[in-house]
């Protein structure tokens, strides 16, 4: 049975940063893709980032790409999204994707991911 915890979120003036961390257990964390996607109010379900199971190879959604970093250490069980320069349109709960299908074009493009399992999310607010 997989089980994975997020932490780090918390509450931020514009322009600040934040690390979230998701810890993951039940499968061997060094073969799983890992991902990051969030949730906000009145919105679909977004894809912030994914990483292949060596951490060689990073995705990123535009909205957050050269803003955000994600990263993993495969003897911890631990994945990381480093949070920088953040907007109040960041706001969300920021949920661990955890194993699944992640299918990359030639161009570096992910064409279909899809995770087998999410995390309970914690809760990023970025306000003044």
């Amino acid at each position: 049975q997989v089980q994975v915890t997020e932490s780090g979120g918390g509450r931020i003036h514009p322009g600040g940063s934040l690390r979230l961390s998701c810890v993951a257990s039940g499968r061997t964390f060094s073969r799983l893709v890992m991902g990051w996607f969030r949730d906000a109010p009145g919105k679909q379900r977004e894809f912030i980032a994914a990483i292949n199971w060596s951490g060689t190879r990073q995705y990123y959604a535009d909205s957050v790409k050269d803003r955000f970093t994600i990263s993993r250490d495969n003897a911890k069980n631990t994945m990381y999204l480093q949070m920088n320069s953040l907007k109040p349109e960041d706001t969300a709960i920021y949920s661990c994707a955890v194993d699944g299908d992640l299918v990359v074009s030639a161009e570096g493009q992910i064409r279909i991911y899809e995770p087998d399992f999410f995390g309970q999310g914690t809760q990023v607010t970025v306000s003044s």
